[in-house]
């Protein structure tokens, strides 16, 4: 069986498209998932990058091409009210729905996907939040240090893994980033040989001009 590492954050419109279709590219494949949230905002600052809904042009392309995508692929997608919002409430909450030392399960990632990206409401309303929490009975509290350190951990090793957007799939040590990346993650599942061949380490031995 394969094990995959999915780094995401509920505040991304791709990871939660992403999330709504990986069943299907994963159908009839031996597979199992880690669902790691990370904080986006801390993997782009240590990547000394902004956010695309940071930039006025790129954020209304961005609404648009997911909006569009979500008819695309059957997946009822709404934005949120305000966008972009401080996630951190909600990511420390799927870390508060697992064990210590584990990683959240699908129905809880799916059940936060949901309430930020179905319905056009505030994600980030107090009130709104408080119900996920009571509907998710979280095993821990999400204000604890244990739960915040874990969410620290787990993006300080993302990063560290080389992680700089999400969605972003782990193979191995293999990074697949972006929706649209899905198709290879299925690939490299079923053993196609370009993933071992020269591409793959030649795309990194590419120099930059000197500016």
């Amino acid at each position: 069986m394969t094990t995959l590492d999915f780094f995401f954050d509920p505040i991304s419109p791709y990871a939660a498209l992403a999330f709504e279709r990986l069943p299907q590219v994963l159908a009839g494949r031996s597979v199992a998932v880690r669902y790691l949230p990370v904080f986006l905002g801390a993997v782009l600052k240590a990547h000394g990058t902004k956010g695309p809904a940071e930039l006025p042009h790129k954020r209304d392309w961005l609404y648009r091409h997911v909006l569009w995508l979500g008819q695309r692929l059957e997946v009822p997608l709404e934005l949120p009210a305000l966008h972009p919002f401080n996630p951190l409430p909600l990511l420390r909450l799927l870390w508060a729905t697992a064990e210590p030392g584990h990683t959240p399960n699908c129905w809880a990632v799916e059940t936060v996907f949901h309430h930020v990206w179905r319905g056009g409401l505030d994600a980030a309303d107090p009130t709104r939040v408080q119900q996920l929490v009571e509907s998710l009975a979280p095993q821990q509290d999400p204000a604890s240090d244990t739960v915040k350190a874990a969410l620290r951990e787990a993006t300080d090793a993302a990063v560290a893994r080389g992680v700089f957007g999400v969605p972003t799939i782990a193979v191995g040590d293999q990074l697949f980033w972006g929706l649209d990346a899905l198709d290879m993650v299925a690939a490299r599942i079923d053993g196609d040989p370009w993933f071992d061949g020269p591409d793959w380490g030649r795309a990194g031995t590419v120099l930059a001009q000197a500016r």
